[in-house]
């Protein structure tokens, strides 16, 4: 099984948006999300979104960047606008950056928005990375 590690900077929205995605229509594929920076809570409306794609699952919440340092993954992906992070893992490992805007907290409309945008263009270039 291929893993891909997703990465933003709080690991609340686009990152946990993206691991559920890839987790749920990938096969052979096992995505984890974590943040840069100081991890938040997964947002409530970054549930709901998730709930109607029937991705959402109790085993995602938020991680700092010390989570997962022991799994060698076969993709990198960013998905906000964040610095280069390459020299913070020790194998070389391919780093993609596929940037979505955060949504708007209280609006889960753009949630729902940010959730297609990550399955329309993210999940095929997953797919074709990792094939």
């Amino acid at each position: 099984m291929k893993k891909v590690l997703v990465i933003d900077t709080n690991n609340s929205t686009n990152s946990i948006i993206a691991q559920a995605l890839i987790n749920r229509y990938l096969n052979n594929i096992k995505a984890y999300s974590k943040a840069l920076k100081e991890p938040k809570e997964v947002h409530p409306n970054t549930i709901k979104a998730l709930e109607l794609q029937k991705a959402w699952s109790d085993e995602y919440y938020s991680k700092g960047f010390d989570a997962f340092l022991d799994i060698d993954f076969d993709l990198i992906v960013i998905v906000s606008d964040i610095e280069d992070i390459t020299d913070r893992f020790p194998k070389r490992v391919e780093i993609i950056s596929v940037v979505f805007d955060e949504p708007i907290e209280d609006n889960l409309e753009t949630f729902i928005d940010v959730t297609n945008k990550i399955k329309e263009k993210l999940l095929p270039i997953v797919r074709k990375k990792l094939s």
